[in-house]
């Protein structure tokens, strides 16, 4: 559905072409935006990852998560997000 909502109309019913051409599209849109590809290029530090955390889980805006995460899963997200790449 979103990858037809974006006018990607040649995927069909495909979902794995779906996921695939929305991901790219997403990906480039990023990189012309000159949004970095992950928190290390944002100056991010792993001995930072724990006041990050603390600091996120204070944020009132996760109070409407479906899921409200242990400061364990922030860590562990801001670890996968050091340096992810596109």
């Amino acid at each position: 559905d979103i990858a037809h909502a974006m006018g990607f109309t040649e995927v069909g019913q495909n979902s794995a072409k779906a996921v695939e051409v929305v991901l790219k599209s997403i990906k480039d849109l990023n990189k012309r935006l000159g949004i970095p590809p992950n928190i290390k290029a944002l100056g991010a530090k792993p001995e930072d990852f724990e006041a990050l955390a603390e600091n996120a889980m204070k944020d009132a805006c996760g109070l409407t998560n479906p899921h409200q995460p242990t400061k364990e899963e922030v860590i562990q997200l801001f670890r996968q997000a050091y340096e992810q790449q596109p």
